[in-house]
């Protein structure tokens, strides 16, 4: 074989080698994202105005695939995947699921965090969640890259609760990071945790007699079928972030990362006007028709007294002293 034949088939095998390179290079992106609920649900609503945005600034054929009603486990379960790069490339997750990688997570959205919602909005806008975010992207490999939710958690039972007296030893589910389950001991009652899809077996059992949630939660779940007091304790203001895997996100082009970033943080400002705007007409509706009845709540300022030193001390423990000192300074 001549020099000349040589050259041509060593052209020819990089040519061979580098079509399959190419192709895959042109293979079209496929992103796929979790949720536990359907296509009415607020958060399903913010995921997909996600997938909209991020069309919209990539600008160049790109796949989503949403799957919804929990067809792929639990907010915990999604937010493991993202860890790993596996399986889920996106979703909405509770602060309280990421206890696992990150301890200060839970923080962002701990009880009496926010005095009410325009607070609420003013942190946010801030970005003094930040250093949290920060800290669950080095520790879980999870980029929070919005912030939806905006809704107002009152403790529902298949009883009255309307002040401290009535609430002392209320054996009351409460999400899975220790913050939650100490301010709820702390303020007298008997917390436990359980699995979100489990809540509403556990009260019809007796095993409990409350959980804690916004509208769209108890609406969802119809967890006002077993607890139809709705007892307006107003402890907590969510925040849910719209999680991105670090992993997948590395592996994706410049141009559409930008997309991803500047989609995320639209999407969930979009969650979050969707998400606060209709809390009470939920209520509204749910109590017109008769599902559950809203009862006040005298005790909230002695509800609050209690379980602040909580969190002041968990913040402490955390390191988010300064972030507690900046959330509180906002007026």
């Amino acid at each position: 074989m001549n020099r000349e034949t040589l050259i041509q088939h060593g052209l020819a095998c990089a040519l061979a080698l580098a079509l399959p390179l190419a192709a895959a290079a042109q293979q079209t992106i496929t992103l796929n994202g979790a949720v536990q609920f359907n296509d009415d649900h607020v958060f399903t609503k913010s995921l997909v105005r996600f997938e909209e945005l991020v069309k919209k600034y990539y600008a160049k054929p790109i796949n989503f695939t949403l799957h919804k009603n929990s067809a792929l486990g639990l907010e915990k379960q999604y937010f493991e995947y993202m860890a790993q790069g596996k399986a889920v490339d996106y979703g909405i997750v509770s602060p309280a699921h990421m206890s696992t990688f990150s301890r200060a997570a839970p923080f962002i959205d701990a009880p009496f965090l926010f005095r009410d919602l325009a607070h609420w909005n003013k942190v946010l806008d801030a970005d003094l969640l930040k250093p949290i975010a920060d800290e669950v992207n080095q520790k879980a490999e999870v980029m929070l890259i919005g912030y939806a939710g905006g809704g107002v958690r009152n403790i529902f039972a298949n009883k009255p609760v309307r002040n401290m007296a009535e609430l002392k030893g209320l054996k009351v589910r409460v999400q899975g990071a220790p913050i939650w389950s100490r301010m709820f001991a702390a303020a007298g009652m008997a917390p436990t945790v359980i699995a979100y899809n489990e809540v509403y077996n556990a009260i019809q059992n007796g095993v409990i007699q409350a959980g804690e949630n916004e509208a769209a939660g108890v609406e969802q779940m119809k967890f006002f079928e077993v607890g139809p007091n709705l007892n307006l304790t107003e402890h907590a203001i969510t925040i849910r972030p719209l999680c991105f895997s670090t992993k997948t996100f590395k592996q994706l082009p410049a141009d559409l990362q930008a997309a991803v970033l500047r989609a995320g943080k639209e999407a969930g400002a979009h969650g979050r006007q969707v998400e606060s705007s209709e809390d009470a007409a939920k209520l509204d509706a749910l109590e017109k028709a008769g599902k559950l009845k809203r009862v006040p709540f005298t005790d909230r300022a002695q509800l609050q007294s209690a379980v602040e030193p909580v969190l002041a001390a968990y913040a402490k423990e955390i390191g988010a002293e300064q972030i507690l000192a900046k959330i509180s300074a906002i007026k």
